[in-house]
């Protein structure tokens, strides 16, 4: 099932290391993940266009074997209306933190025409998108340029619609993923579009005729099997690289995910302003208990950027954000990145193995 979708990536194994924005997709991660046969990925979207440069050039002297960059497809124009009631919530929290304000403009930065040029010019192998979908000139200029493009979706809609984009493989995100969901219309979904990973899978895979890669709640080989019987032609995984040897997280993130449930996280805009899955803190709870209205995305991940820059520097995790899946119990222990790749292949033929032995029942 899964041949498809290794060729068309020029992959060993139908498994996809998300690319997730912030700092946890570092080079060494992107690499040995790719090095080990599946699809490393570096989350490019809040980085600026020189760092992808050098990123992508060191991933390339790492490993001749194909990568992703992620980028998101959205708007980044700011909305500061109710700034005046988000910030006196947020001044609590920079007073807890010793954080002194400066009277700096806030602004989103938007570098996405010069990060998408990078993209072209360093020939990266493959493009996954979040959020949304690139315009008709530029899928036209990556099929140009022999680029092949994945894009994330939460619903069977967005799905049809990448298809009819020109996507190559459609990511299908459950509910149960952790951090931001690629849901297009927030206005339409405004705590995204909530449907689990094994209701959507087999519903998108029904509407579309590209490869369908499962993600949200997939752990292990057991989970990538069951995506698989559904239809999927192979999984994508978040957090189960975030606890890796070569993720870029902070250790007081890492903790926090170890000492985590299937009961921990919620969904949250108090961070960025768009719906994203993480583990519950202080910052959640006080923000979401106040009544405030996040400001829309990007300007809400703007202004609470130096909070969680100062809880990382004070290794304090109640005022980070801690994006998680739902099924923390299964997190592998500390492994190097490949290590989890080939144990999750393993689990994968031994889960497959016992579905053959029932043939003889």
């Amino acid at each position: 099932m899964s041949k498809r979708l290794c060729e068309q990536l020029g992959i060993k194994f139908p498994l996809i290391q998300a690319g997730m924005a912030g700092g946890a997709t570092t080079v060494e991660l992107v690499a040995n993940v790719s090095e080990a046969g599946a699809l490393g990925t570096l989350g490019a979207a809040y980085m600026k266009p020189e760092d992808i440069r050098k990123s992508i050039r060191k991933i390339k002297e790492e490993t001749n074997k194909p990568f992703a960059v992620n980028l998101f497809c959205t708007s980044m124009r700011d909305d500061f209306t109710n700034l005046k009631e988000v910030d006196s919530i947020l001044q609590v929290f920079r007073g807890k933190l010793g954080i002194i304000q400066t009277e700096e403009e806030l602004r989103t930065v938007d570098t996405f025409e010069e990060q998408f040029q990078v993209l072209l010019e360093e020939e990266v192998p493959i493009i996954s998108t979040a959020f949304g979908l690139l315009s008709p000139e530029k899928v036209e200029k990556l099929k140009s340029h022999h680029i092949k493009i994945i894009s994330m979706v939460t619903t069977v809609k967005e799905a049809i619609l990448a298809e009819e984009n020109g996507v190559d493989s459609i990511v299908a995100q459950g509910s149960d993923a952790g951090g931001h969901r690629s849901t297009f219309n927030i206005e339409e979904h405004p705590n995204g579009a909530n449907i689990g990973t094994f209701s959507l899978i087999p519903q998108v895979v029904d509407s579309v005729n590209i490869p369908v890669i499962a993600a949200g709640g997939i752990m292990d080989g057991r989970g990538m099997l069951a995506a698989m019987v559904l239809g999927a032609q192979g999984i994508q995984m978040g957090t189960q690289f975030l606890t890796c040897k070569e993720s870029g997280i902070h250790p007081a993130y890492k903790n926090a995910l170890h000492t985590s449930t299937e009961e921990s996280t919620v969904i949250t805009k108090s961070f960025s302003g768009r719906p994203a899955r993480g583990i519950k803190n202080e910052y959640i709870t006080e923000f979401e208990n106040s009544g405030v209205s996040p400001l829309p995305f990007p300007s809400q991940n703007t202004i609470t950027s130096a909070i969680r820059k100062a809880a990382a520097e004070q290794n304090n995790p109640d005022f980070m954000s801690l994006w998680s899946g739902q099924t923390t119990r299964l997190l592998k222990n500390d492994q190097a990145a490949s290590e989890i790749v080939e144990e999750v292949i393993r689990e994968w033929k031994e889960a497959l193995t016992k579905i053959e032995m029932l043939k003889h029942f």
